[in-house]
């Protein structure tokens, strides 16, 4: 049968990205890789988490119970746990404001769910995380840009409606952004507050990199603002997303909302309908290494990362030609370079993996609109630092030839 005949019609916003064939040449040995954006498995604490397996399974209560169903908010030593952390980062909470989620990915995707009409906007950082829009886009939404000039809350407003639709929330990684690197500053995240304030919608707050700071002051969280503004974590708009998967191990899939009560009721109960609950060993392992040392774990990832970008900052000052930029993150796992003038990013990917041997993640493919073509994201938390010197290197002479021959000019 003709499959696409009964799809719905939302089915079309869920696609591949253009550049999937593409990445999938990244497994071939002799490529170097800037494209995962993954942590490094040789820093997960192994010893760890396979303690706590083996203890869970070996205790007669325990194990059975780690192995059964349970409740669709999540286990709840784990989730006081996180409203302990929580209140460290000045989010005061209770365990009702918590739900735990497969990863913060698939609490975008219930989040999506629960907000978005079809026609709606949601507003995005211009790039924004490539994962938020595959989430966001099954629900068939538009997008605008958050920080744009004449970016008003009337303005919004009055684009959305003339679109068939209202302004359903706003979306930022504030810390470390995926793709760029970047962090909002204080100013940006009270204007934020202030325009969703004004439009009285939703903030959805992606902090999935934030304890991965390796210098410079961490700001506080756009729900640690909103809570002090409102006084009570039950009056707060911002529905924070948080992960273990960036410290711990993105494989167990553990990771959790923190919102008012309200909206976390609605969360459990599109739980429910998804996958009635995460699996309850791996939210059990979780605990026990975290309990047993988590601000010490996540200190000794810090120095490697720290390592490893310094790295990239210093190959791509040394390699890349003039009229490249690029960011300076102080902490997460990724630099955003804006190529000069002409260059496609899907473009030189396809001539890098062929003539170079080094891959990447175009730029716009983490665009709403299809902006940015002349972008790149550079991923530094899997490759080693000479690799990295290696990789820019021959990723810099490789732009400096297409430069030269849009030029007309032999390169050197």
């Amino acid at each position: 049968m003709d499959w696409s005949d009964w799809f719905a019609g939302r089915v079309s916003r869920m696609h591949a990205s253009e550049i999937r064939e593409l990445l999938k040449l990244l497994e071939r040995p002799d490529v170097v890789s800037f494209a995962g954006g993954i942590p490094d498995p040789a820093l997960f604490p192994m010893d760890a988490i396979r303690a706590a397996y083996d203890g869970i399974l070996g205790d007669p209560q325990l194990g059975p119970a780690a192995l059964q169903y349970s409740v669709s908010e999540g286990y709840a030593p784990l989730r006081r746990w996180i409203v302990e952390y929580m209140a460290s980062r000045g989010v005061p909470c209770e365990l009702e404001n918590i739900v735990i989620t497969s990863g913060s990915q698939q609490g975008l995707d219930f989040i999506a769910k629960l907000f978005i009409h079809p026609g709606d906007t949601a507003l995005v950082q211009e790039p924004t995380y490539l994962g938020a829009l595959q989430a966001f886009n099954a629900y068939e939404p538009r997008y605008d840009v958050l920080f744009r000039a004449g970016g008003t809350a009337d303005a919004y407003r009055r684009q959305a409606a003339e679109n068939g639709g209202r302004v359903a929330f706003a979306y930022v990684v504030p810390e470390f952004a995926n793709p760029t690197g970047e962090t909002l500053t204080d100013a940006q995240r009270r204007e934020l507050l202030a325009l969703a304030t004004e439009l009285d919608v939703p903030v959805l707050e992606d902090a999935a990199y934030e304890a991965l700071r390796y210098e410079g002051t961490k700001p506080a969280s756009l729900a640690a603002l909103d809570i002090a503004q409102r006084g009570s974590i039950e009056r707060s708009r911002v529905i924070y997303c948080g992960t273990f998967s960036k410290t711990v191990s993105p494989g167990l899939r553990v990771g959790w909302i923190c919102a008012a009560r309200d909206f976390v009721h609605k969360i459990v109960l599109a739980k429910q309908a998804g996958d009635l609950h995460s699996a309850t060993l791996n939210q059990m392992a979780i605990l026990r290494v975290v309990s047993d040392g988590f601000n010490e774990h996540v200190a000794s990832l810090l120095p490697p990362y720290r390592r490893r970008r310094d790295a990239m900052l210093a190959a791509l000052a040394a390699s890349m030609p003039a009229g490249t930029t690029w960011s300076k993150p102080e902490g997460g796992m990724f630099v955003w370079v804006t190529l000069p003038a002409g260059i496609d990013g899907a473009e030189l990917l396809e001539r890098s993996l062929l003539e170079e041997r080094i891959g990447f993640v175009p730029g716009g493919a983490f665009s709403p609109n299809g902006a940015v073509r002349n972008t790149i994201r550079l991923n530094y938390s899997l490759a080693s630092e000479a690799v990295i010197a290696e990789g820019v290197a021959r990723l810099g002479a490789l732009v400096a030839r297409v430069v030269a021959e849009q030029m007309g000019k032999p390169s050197s």
